[in-house]
């Protein structure tokens, strides 16, 4: 209540102690499971914002980015270079440019066209870009369909089943300026099974074998991506522990290398929404209350789809409690809806509250990622101001957008 009362609401609350007792989880889980050189990256898409990234490098994470506007934010966090990798299916040339021009350790390659792109501005600073190539292994992960990326059908990477992974691996060998390193999966997000990850390991190694033995090809790196699921309030799925996941793809990493005769590549893994999801709280002031008789009742809170999307666009369930009546016995099922202009702008469809008053405080657990970061200025509603909690102390790290702001890229 403190907090709204100080800095407003929409309010995103963060706590530190959360997003970095989860970065060393993975960590820790990875180092102390595979004898070779590891990495955790932490996947910038989640949520990307200078004080996060600069937390994060305290905790000696990797970072992924995928789009200029990501690298720009790391660049000026001070995020170390030779722990990025540059992401993306469709990279501009701007921003291989300015990739390359800072010394990005790593540009995942996702395409053929990016190949001949890559390999131009590389050889115009006389330059070697150390690669991985992107593959769709053909694994299917229990998930979402907009956010499965592994299938035979998606637009991210090359598929190994129709050849194509090959062709463009031969294409990055040819080309001046690159050297291919190793190879990159990602099968998708909010993944709570481990099997998806060992079948992609399996049939990159897979791969890899085919590769090596076509030409002059060692898998020096490897990362099987991340998407690992995070508990959301509603959901029955049970969250693999950091350490776990970490563990369990060492060991498959591993065994097939032993089991191959093969070096052990450095390997990566790309946790995003599960290091910094649990760590954030939305916080929302109730404006408005209808209720339609025999129907339902619609309680309004002044946010919504702007600032979180995902119920809007998959169907994602959350949970709430009235911060300011935690006590109150739970009464009531009301449906929490935004304030924009669209009917589908509801945030729960059916909350368990107690009988919710106008001026009450809404808390959404389990906002840290794909909130904030695919949040928009739709009706042209500032966006939320964000705090983080440390220690019983609060810092703003992003103050509240004004309506200045929604005008300054305008030419008036």
């Amino acid at each position: 209540m403190d907090l709204a009362q100080e800095y407003g609401t929409p309010l995103y609350v963060y706590d530190e102690a959360t997003i970095r007792g989860r970065a060393a989880a993975y960590r820790e889980g990875l180092q102390g499971a595979y004898p070779g050189k590891s990495l955790v990256c932490y996947a910038g898409k989640a949520y990307c914002a200078p004080w996060l990234l600069k937390l994060l490098a305290s905790e000696q994470l990797g970072l992924d980015v995928v789009s200029g506007g990501e690298f720009f934010t790391a660049q000026r966090a001070g995020f170390p270079i030779q722990k990025m990798y540059f992401h993306g299916n469709n990279k501009s040339e701007d921003e291989l440019f300015l990739a390359l021009e800072a010394g990005i350790h790593r540009v995942i390659i996702d395409n053929l066209e990016e190949v001949e792109r890559l390999s131009r501005l590389a050889a115009e600073r006389v330059v070697e870009q150390g690669v991985l190539l992107r593959v769709a292994p053909g694994v299917e992960a229990h998930t979402h369909a907009q956010i499965l990326t592994g299938a035979p059908d998606t637009k991210f990477g090359v598929s190994i089943d129709t050849g194509a992974a090959r062709e463009v691996a031969q294409a990055i060998q040819r080309a001046p300026g690159l050297r291919l390193l190793g190879l990159h999966a990602h099968i998708g997000s909010q993944i709570f099974e481990i099997e998806p990850y060992l079948a992609t390991v399996r049939r990159v190694f897979d791969f890899a074998a085919e590769l090596r033995s076509a030409g002059n090809f060692e898998l020096h790196e490897l990362s099987p991506g991340g998407g690992f699921g995070m508990r959301y309030a509603t959901e029955d799925q049970q969250a693999l522990a950091p350490e776990a996941v970490a563990k369990v793809i060492a060991e498959a990493v591993s065994g097939e290398a032993w089991q191959r005769g093969w070096p052990l590549p450095e390997l990566t893994i790309e946790p995003g929404r599960s290091i910094v999801g649990p760590a954030g709280v939305a916080l929302y002031r109730v404006g408005s209350i209808k209720e339609i008789n025999g129907v339902r009742t619609y309680v309004a809170v002044d946010g919504g789809m702007a600032d979180n999307t995902r119920p809007a666009m998959y169907g994602a369930r959350y949970s709430a409690v009235l911060a300011n009546r935690v006590c109150d016995p739970v009464t009531d099922t009301v449906a929490v809806a935004g304030r924009y202009c669209e009917s589908g702008d509801v945030l729960i469809k059916e909350a368990r509250l107690p009988r919710p008053r106008v001026d009450d405080l809404v808390a959404i657990p389990g906002a840290g990622a794909y909130q904030l970061s695919m949040a928009s200025n739709y009706n042209l509603v500032p966006r939320p101001a964000v705090v983080v909690v440390r220690d019983g102390k609060v810092r703003l790290v992003r103050r509240r957008e004004t309506y200045d702001d929604l005008l300054s890229a305008e030419v008036m």
